[in-house]
């Protein structure tokens, strides 16, 4: 009768010793997934700011150089791809990540294309309201930057707590998956060749 006692008292103390463990481990990664989440949705905010800002800075180019139709259109057409890719904070899978990220990289690609025919035109350059639309873009790219990294920072966070012992296993019955990161661009370890 004393053993059966003490074999129930070792199960109850070793049910609440999971139970709390599970307890304070779930919430704790709920915790970092909705951080992960909002850091998501911050690097969306400041690359819908980007997609804002391209139709005034195109209708501003536009004004001066009529005859560059084809850049202007990709400018455009780009702008209208990347907004159409979204992707749900709850499924940060790498390819999905991959995919959104090269949407972006095609917007700048063509904002890139952009600025290099406004160097043809001296007026253009010199225009007040072309130069506050682009001072927001650098801005704005700055932001992106930072926010991109505020976001792997987070992911990070998270993917290392989940992944770590006890943890790992309560994230496994919880449904915790690790979160995909930000990558550079492929070709971006490679300096750019500058040739005159």
């Amino acid at each position: 009768m004393k053993k059966s006692f003490i074999i129930i008292g070792i199960i109850v103390v070793a049910a609440f010793l999971l139970y709390r463990s599970g307890k304070g481990s779930y919430n704790s990664m709920v915790e970092k997934d909705e951080a992960v989440s909002a850091a998501w949705a911050q690097v969306q905010n400041v690359y819908q700011r980007r997609a804002d800002l391209i139709p005034n800075l195109v209708n501003t180019v536009k004004g001066y150089a009529q005859h560059e139709k084809e850049t202007l259109e990709g400018v455009i057409e780009a702008r209208a791809k990347a907004t159409q890719v979204t992707v749900d904070p709850a499924k940060l899978t790498p390819e999905m990540l991959q995919q959104y990220q090269q949407a972006q990289d095609g917007v700048s690609s063509a904002l890139g294309r952009l600025m290099v025919v406004v160097e043809q035109y001296p007026d253009l350059k010199a225009n007040q309201n072309f130069l506050d639309l682009q001072a927001q873009l650098e801005g704005t790219e700055n932001r992106i930057t930072v926010e991109r990294q505020k976001f792997n920072d987070t992911a990070r966070d998270y993917n290392t707590f989940i992944r770590s012992f006890p943890r790992n296993i309560f994230a496994g019955w919880f449904g915790f998956d690790k979160k995909a990161y930000f990558e550079a661009q492929a070709g971006a370890d490679k300096a750019p060749e500058v040739k005159f």
